[in-house]
């Protein structure tokens, strides 16, 4: 049987493919507090600028193409029970090749009903505007898990990282709760691979692996150790 390999990867993945984050700017999204385009608050006071924000990174999403680093954590699937947990909203993970992808935060390209959260559909393009309504008549807004709201995928996450055999954390700076705190529930004798270029503050502990290097030059790295030492 398979190990089971679980990664936590964050915005510096998708960032090396072009996608634009609000990591290290100051909490600034093209110019605008995170606050205004990114919070429930926000959204009643001005939907049309959350959906014209959300639609420029869907745009800018859909153009970018997945690199060196999603490309092998797919290629550990063929040693490894790979599960991916992701605080990203972009689709890069799937469309490298990802089998199994829970994603904390929302999915970019789909949107959700207003009044209903259950009603959540694909989007086919980008472009998500005012007028755009669920089949129960409300406003569609992004499917995404703004600030001040709960994480509904957070407790199976919690689960994933309690049955890893190996736990990896990717390009996040373990800041953003509840999914920073994901790295307590795996157990001390589990290895726990970091890789980042801005390392994270992690508690000393045995099997603790850390490469301070971007995404992908660092998970070509840590494949080879995982394929040549844990197998």
């Amino acid at each position: 049987m398979k190990k089971r390999l679980v990664v936590l990867t964050g915005a510096g993945i998708s960032a090396e493919s072009g996608v634009a984050t609000f990591r290290d700017s100051g909490g600034l999204w093209e110019g605008h507090d995170v606050m205004e385009v990114a919070s429930p608050q926000g959204w009643r006071k001005n939907p049309a600028l959350v959906l014209d924000f959300y639609n420029k990174r869907r745009k800018n999403a859909h153009e970018a193409k997945p690199n060196a680093g999603h490309l092998a954590l797919v290629e550990l699937e063929s040693y490894f029970d790979v599960q991916i947990i992701t605080q990203n909203v972009d689709d890069l993970h799937e469309r490298a090749g990802s089998k199994s992808v829970l994603h904390l935060h929302g999915k970019l390209f789909e949107s959700r009903s207003t009044l209903d959260p259950s009603l959540v559909y694909k989007m086919e393009g980008w472009a998500l505007n005012i007028g755009d309504k669920c089949e129960r008549g409300s406003q569609l807004r992004p499917n995404i898990v703004w600030f001040g709201e709960p994480v509904p995928m957070i407790e199976k996450a919690m689960d994933e990282a309690l049955q890893a055999d190996i736990f990896m954390v990717v390009g996040t700076s373990l800041v953003v709760y509840p999914a920073a705190g994901l790295v307590d529930y795996v157990s001390e004798e589990v290895p726990l691979f970091v890789v980042d270029p801005n390392l994270p503050a992690i508690p000393k502990r045995e099997n603790l692996y850390l490469f301070e290097e971007k995404a992908s030059t660092g998970l070509m790295k840590v494949k080879d150790l995982l394929i040549s030492k844990f197998l």
